[in-house]
């Protein structure tokens, strides 16, 4: 968090007697120190402290995949070694959220658009061709909490139009979108 998005080899973790071992697992959370690698931009870790496992993304795909997206977008969407506290707690949020409900794009829809206002590239909802109920939808999307997004309903015709809306918009400012967007 602190040092932003860092890469980190862990050297001896597949050994029996490791200390890292049962540390290191997708979206596992964890306190951890490395060692800076002089030569390239992956460093060694030597410590690590578990303080999360978000054990339930493991119980439904649909949350899994939505979890994995989202940490792809962020590694588009940012540089390494900038840190960016809002954008860790953004995700801690989102995965926090996940295995309370069944899997949603409009959970998706709502990551995007949140990242999108956190790094300063939220849309201008005025320059578009979007309808007032939709650009209702995605302020409402953009500002609710992960808690009240159950609560937000969408036509058919607005989810597919923000879909497409968002498509282009990411595109535009990100160059490509990562796979398996839902």
């Amino acid at each position: 968090m602190e040092h932003g998005r860092v890469s980190t080899v862990a050297k001896g973790a597949r050994k029996p007697k490791s200390p890292f071992a049962g540390k290191l697992d997708l979206f596992y959370e964890a306190k951890f120190s490395y060692t800076r690698s002089r030569k390239s931009e992956l460093h060694t870790l030597r410590e690590v402290s578990l303080k999360e496992t978000h054990a339930p993304l493991r119980q439904e795909l649909g949350w899994l995949q939505q979890a994995s997206y989202a940490t792809a977008l962020i590694e588009q969407a940012t540089e390494r070694e900038t840190p960016l506290p809002d954008l860790h707690e953004l995700l801690r949020g989102l995965l926090a959220h996940l295995p309370k409900y069944p899997p949603q794009p409009r959970t998706i829809y709502a990551f995007e658009l949140k990242l999108l206002e956190e790094l300063g590239l939220h849309p201008e909802t005025e320059d578009t061709k979007l309808t007032p109920a939709t650009t209702e939808l995605l302020t409402a999307l953009t500002q609710s909490d992960w808690s009240d997004l159950t609560v937000l309903s969408a036509t058919a015709a607005q989810a597919k139009e923000l879909r497409q809306f968002l498509h282009g918009f990411l595109i535009y400012h990100l160059g490509k979108i990562p796979k398996g967007r839902p």
